[in-house]
C-alpha cells in the first residue's frame, strides 16, 4: 500500500519487511539489501538524534554520489532533519555560503573534499562539527561519530516537513535553498507510476535504476526516493563516465537518466558497440531536447528502449512535463522540438508579464501548479513570494508557447540562466566572481551555442580607462579561484562599452543575439 511509503524511512522499512533480501543499493562498496539498509538508516538516524542535533536541523554533505549519501539522506529524513548536498565542484567560498545560509551544525565530507570543507567551515560559525566518511583527513570519522553518540529517540515522519534542501541561484547571484518535502518526493508517484502509459518510469521490486547525476541536483538526489518507493535497486556511481554506466548495463540495468551530452558520449564510446543493452527498458533525459541524429544512434544502440524527455526544475522537485516515447520519431517531427505535456496532476499555463494567462500559440512564461512545487526557499520569504504566488502557481522563468494540443515549446529564458552540459550556470554568480579584476570595469555573462555542451559560458567585459590591453586569460584565471570550474567562462570578449537600456540595465540579450542567429530558439 502506498500509504506506508510516504517518506524515505517508511518506504525502506516497507520493503525491508516485504522483500528483505532484495538489493536496495549497489555501488563500489558492494550491495546492500533492504533489510540491511533499514538497519543502517535507523542506526545513523539515532546517532543524529542522540548527538545533540534537533528536528529541522540541516545536515550538509560535501561529496560525490554514493550509497552512503543516500543512506544518510534517508537517515536524516527518519530523524526529522534535512539533508543538504553541496556540489563537490564548488569552490570553498561557494561551499561556505551554503553552510552559512543553512546554519548547518554538521557537515559530512568525503576525504578528498576535507580541505575544502575545513576552509569553508572557517567562514561558517554555526558549523561546529565536520566529520569525514573515511580516515586520513585529520577529521573525526563518521564511524567514530556513530560510536560516540547515544541512540536518540526518532520522531514520527510528517510528510509535509522539509527533507531535502537543494541550492539554486538566480539573477541576484545569491543561491537560494529550495526546500522539498516528503510529499513533494512521494505523493505524486502513484499518479505517475501506476499508469500503463507511463511505462518509461515503470520500476518494480527487483528492477534497477541508476544514480549518476550529481546528488546536489534534483536529477541526482531525486533518484533515491523513486528507487525506494518502488523497492528497486539503485545502482550508484560517483560521477558520469561512459565506462561506469556501461558497467551497470553489463549488470542488467533497466532504466537511467542522462543529459543529452552524456548520452551522446555513452553511445559513441568504443566499448558501447560490444555491450548488450537488452536489459535497458527506458532512457530518460533532460536539460535539452535530443538532437535527431543522437536519437537515431540511441535507437540503433537500444532498439527496445523507450525514450522520454523530462522538463522541470529544482523548485518543482524535478519532472513536471514529459515528451512521451510515442512522440520520439527517428524521422523527426515538430513535437521533438518541445518539452511535451504535463504529468498527471500537474497544471501548466503560459502567462504574460502581468501573470495573466495567454492563449495557445502566444509566447510567454511557463507557470505551473501541483503537489511537486517546493515548500519554499529556506529563510527567504521575499524570493519565495516572487516565485510562487498566493494561489500556488510557480513561475519558472522559461519563455515558451503552448500549441492547440497542449504541448509546450521552450523558446528562450525569461531569466538569464545558462545550461552547460546539464549544469545550471547563473550569469550573476560569474559576474560577481569577475568583478574586482583590476582591468575590468563592467562585465556581462551570456550563454552561446556549443556543439558538445549545449551552451558555453562567455564573459563580455569593458576595460577600466587605464587598463591598457586587457589580459583575457588572467580574467579566466581570476574567476577560477572564486567559482566552480564549470561556471568559469570559456572565452572573454572585450568591448569598449556594454549596451544598456534607458534605465541603465545591461542588455544581455543584445550581446547574445549574434551568436544565436540561425537558431529557432535562444537556448540549446
Amino acid at each position: 500500500m502506498t500509504e506506508t511509503r510516504r517518506c524515505m524511512g517508511s518506504a525502506i522499512a516497507h520493503w525491508a519487511t516485504k522483500t528483505p533480501d532484495n538489493i536496495a543499493i549497489d555501488d563500489s562498496e558492494g550491495q546492500v539489501s533492504y533489510a540491511e539498509l533499514d538497519k543502517r538508516v535507523t542506526e545513523y538516524a539515532q546517532a543524529f538524534a542522540g548527538s545533540g542535533l534537533s528536528r529541522g536541523d540541516r545536515i550538509c554533505w560535501l561529496g560525490k554520489n554514493s550509497g552512503l549519501y543516500f543512506t544518510l539522506f534517508a537517515a536524516a529524513n527518519r530523524a526529522g532533519m534535512v539533508i543538504t548536498p553541496i556540489g563537490w565542484r564548488l569552490a570553498a567560498p561557494e561551499v561556505a555560503y551554503v553552510l552559512k545560509d543553512t546554519g548547518a551544525p554538521l557537515l559530512i565530507c568525503e576525504p578528498e573534499f576535507a580541505k575544502t570543507a575545513k576552509t569553508a567551515a572557517r567562514e561558517a560559525p554555526d558549523t561546529k562539527n565536520i566529520i569525514c566518511t573515511g580516515a586520513g583527513a585529520d577529521l573525526p570519522t563518521l564511524a567514530d561519530f556513530v560510536a560516540k553518540a547515544p541512540p536518540g529517540d526518532l520522531p514520527q515522519c510528517d510528510p509535509a516537513d522539509g527533507v531535502l534542501q537543494l541550492y539554486t541561484s538566480g539573477t541576484t547571484g545569491n543561491p537560494k535553498g529550495a526546500v522539498l518535502t516528503s510529499d513533494n518526493l512521494f505523493k505524486m508517484r502513484p499518479l505517475i507510476e501506476d499508469k500503463p502509459e507511463h511505462a518509461w518510469i515503470d520500476l518494480k521490486p527487483g528492477d534497477s535504476t541508476l544514480a549518476v547525476m550529481p546528488c546536489a541536483h534534483i536529477a541526482g538526489s531525486g533518484i533515491g526516493p523513486i528507487a525506494f518507493f518502488n523497492g528497486a535497486t539503485m545502482m550508484v556511481i560517483p560521477e558520469f563516465h561512459p565506462d561506469s554506466v556501461l558497467d551497470c548495463i553489463d549488470k542488467g540495468l533497466n532504466q537511467f537518466f542522462l543529459v543529452p551530452t552524456a548520452l551522446q558520449m555513452l553511445v559513441n564510446w568504443p566499448r558501447a558497440k560490444d555491450t548488450d543493452f537488452s536489459s535497458v527498458r527506458s532512457v530518460t533525459y533532460g536539460a535539452a531536447p535530443i538532437p535527431l541524429e543522437l536519437l537515431r544512434q540511441c535507437i540503433q544502440t537500444m532498439p527496445q528502449a523507450l525514450f522520454c524527455q523530462q522538463y522541470g526544475m529544482t523548485e518543482t522537485t524535478g519532472t513536471i512535463c514529459i515528451l512521451p516515447p510515442e512522440d520520439h520519431d527517428p524521422a523527426g517531427n515538430d513535437r521533438m522540438r518541445g518539452i511535451g505535456i504535463p504529468l498527471p496532476g500537474v497544471e501548466m499555463k503560459i502567462v504574460d508579464e502581468d501573470r495573466q494567462e495567454l492563449p495557445a500559440g502566444t509566447i510567454g512564461e511557463i507557470a505551473t501548479r501541483s503537489g511537486l512545487n517546493m515548500l519554499h526557499y529556506y529563510d527567504n520569504e521575499s524570493k519565495t513570494a516572487e516565485t510562487v504566488d498566493a494561489d500556488g502557481w510557480l513561475y519558472t522563468g522559461d519563455a515558451a508557447i503552448m500549441d492547440e494540443d497542449g504541448y509546450f515549446y521552450i523558446k528562450d529564458r525569461v531569466k538569464d540562466m545558462i545550461i552547460s552540459g546539464g549544469e545550471n550556470v547563473y550569469p550573476a554568480e560569474v559576474e560577481n566572481a569577475i568583478f574586482g579584476h583590476p582591468q575590468v570595469n563592467e562585465v556581462a555573462v551570456i550563454g552561446i551555442p556549443d556543439a558538445k555542451w549545449g551552451e558555453a559560458v562567455k564573459a563580455v567585459v569593458s576595460p577600466k580607462p587605464d587598463a591598457g590591453a586587457v589580459d583575457t586569460d588572467s580574467i579566466i584565471a581570476w574567476a577560477k579561484e572564486r567559482i566552480a570550474g564549470f561556471k568559469v567562462p570559456k572565452t572573454v570578449d572585450v568591448i569598449p562599452e556594454l549596451p544598456r537600456n534607458a534605465s541603465g540595465k545591461i542588455l544581455r540579450r543584445e550581446l547574445r543575439a549574434p551568436y544565436w542567429e540561425g537558431n529557432d530558439r535562444g537556448v540549446n
